[in-house]
């Protein structure tokens, strides 16, 4: 990687002997160096494709059971293999990101995506697009926990564009690729010939290999192993060359410094005193996350298309629109939130709110008269506004800043691992709910808004209170 010009005031080099201060350098330093916003664009794109690869499947599933003739249970498995897929991918993931580093670990990912989306994309058969989707759910999972380490160890602690606030931006990025998926089905839609409209599906899953591709293109460039996991692995060496090529602060290696043998990474580690408390509320965020976000994202067309009586071209408008007016806009104020108030405060109220629409839901029932429907609509308008700045944006946030350098990625893997099982039991529960209680579902889907405040009221810990790396 080239370097770049060195800025610290005076010209003078600072010794590097610690995580902490490469923690503090990293938050005294007043302006975030190009190179470092761009190592943090980058790992964005990676939340870019994860979204992109968990959504290209939705509105192709059908012609995927035309083409193979799929029975219900392969088509179970057609859906279900990338979820199954990212639960592996976030708990070895995880562990690999801080046993051997960001940088090895995301370029590595990079080709999972490749190779998963050419695979599925050509599958010849129903097999092989299953083990193409695993593949790319591993990748997936790989994806979460790296991207987050990189988000929280190259920015600073307060101030504007601080780590919150960059942790909070999955979220916008998430609604935002998850809609541009939408818009390029629709452009491939017009743009293939009427007479193989069929091959739809394997053009959108194909097409995700291109910005995996202008990543890899550009890795050299700009990016770069993280300085704290740097300095944690005892290379205070590289730390101080990683601050110099990245921020343009003057360091040096601190001479005479012993350094201690790298920590063990070690899923137990989250279980230990200080760590318990705070793995255990990550852990229920995720899994009720992710069983509320799969009641209502998920399940968003059918439960519109029940409200309103439209057909299939209105109920994906309507659906796109609630997510561009209401989930973007409130992804886009947790970011501005993130950096000004407590992620405890700002995930409770959002959880409130969700709570409230929820009851709202199912008391509305099904809407009959148009003030019903639009209540309705309101509602689930203010859940997804609620997940976007609350919930969805501080499930990033509480495990990467409640976690030192040396185990922040396994505890994203395993807050993340947990989300994917709440993700499977929705699928799993929900039309059985559905089906035996119709709108009556919001009461129960309610008390997964419900149960996150009471242990987020118990566990007073605040992440954004204090950098955890610089102690």
């Amino acid at each position: 990687m080239s370097s770049i010009p060195v800025e610290n005031a005076g010209g003078v080099s600072v010794p590097v002997g610690s995580v902490s201060d490469v923690a503090k350098l990293i938050n005294n330093h007043g302006e975030q160096a190009k190179y470092a916003r761009m190592i943090v664009f980058l790992a964005l794109g990676g939340v870019f494709l994860d979204a992109y690869d968990l959504t290209t499947l939705s509105y192709g599933i059908d012609d995927v059971v035309k083409e193979f003739q799929l029975t219900p249970l392969l088509t179970g498995l057609v859906t279900s293999s990338i979820m199954v897929g990212t639960i592996f991918g976030n708990l070895i993931g995880g562990w690999l990101t801080d046993k051997y580093g960001r940088y090895s670990v995301f370029m590595a990912d990079m080709l999972f995506f490749v190779v998963s989306a050419i695979a599925a994309g050509l599958a010849p058969n129903v097999w092989v697009l299953i083990g193409a989707r695993f593949l790319m759910g591993i990748g997936v999972g790989i994806d979460l926990p790296v991207a987050m380490s990189y988000l929280a160890e190259f920015s600073k602690f307060a101030g504007k564009g601080n780590k919150a606030a960059r942790l909070a931006a999955w979220c916008p990025m998430w609604y935002a690729a998850s809609t541009v998926c939408f818009l390029i089905i629709f452009a491939l839609y017009f743009l293939l010939p009427t007479q193989h409209l069929d091959w739809l599906w394997r053009a959108s899953l194909l097409f995700g290999a291109v910005p995996a591709l202008l990543i890899i293109a550009v890795r050299s460039k700009f990016m770069n192993e993280s300085p704290l996991w740097a300095a944690n692995q005892g290379d205070l060496q590289g730390a101080a060359r990683i601050l110099r090529e990245s921020y343009g602060i003057a360091a040096h290696e601190a001479p005479g410094v012993n350094v201690a043998p790298p920590p063990k990474v070690s899923y137990r580690v989250l279980f230990e005193k200080p760590y318990r408390e705070r793995t255990i509320v990550s852990g229920v965020m995720n899994i009720c996350i992710a069983f509320e976000y799969t009641a209502i994202a998920f399940f968003l067309p059918t439960i519109l298309a029940q409200f309103l009586g439209a057909g299939v071209f209105e109920t994906i408008a309507a659906s796109l629109g609630l997510n561009a007016l209401f989930a973007f806009t409130g992804g886009l104020l947790g970011m501005h939130l993130a950096w000004k108030y407590p992620s405890r405060h700002v995930a409770i109220a959002g959880f409130a709110l969700q709570f409230v629409a929820l009851i709202v839901l199912a008391l509305v029932g099904q809407p009959q008269a148009a003030l019903g429907v639009a209540i309705a609509v309101g509602m689930l308008g203010l859940w997804l506004f609620a997940e976007g700045f609350g919930p969805g944006a501080q499930l990033m946030i509480y495990p990467a800043l409640s976690y030192p350098t040396h185990i922040r990625a396994t505890g994203v893997g395993f807050s993340r691992a947990l989300s994917g099982v709440g993700s499977a039991l929705a699928l799993f529960i929900l039309p059985l709910l559905q089906a035996s209680l119709g709108t009556n579902m919001f009461w129960v889907v309610s008390l997964a808004a419900l149960i996150p405040i009471f242990f987020l009221l118990a566990v007073r810990h605040e992440p954004t209170r204090h950098d955890i790396d610089d102690q």
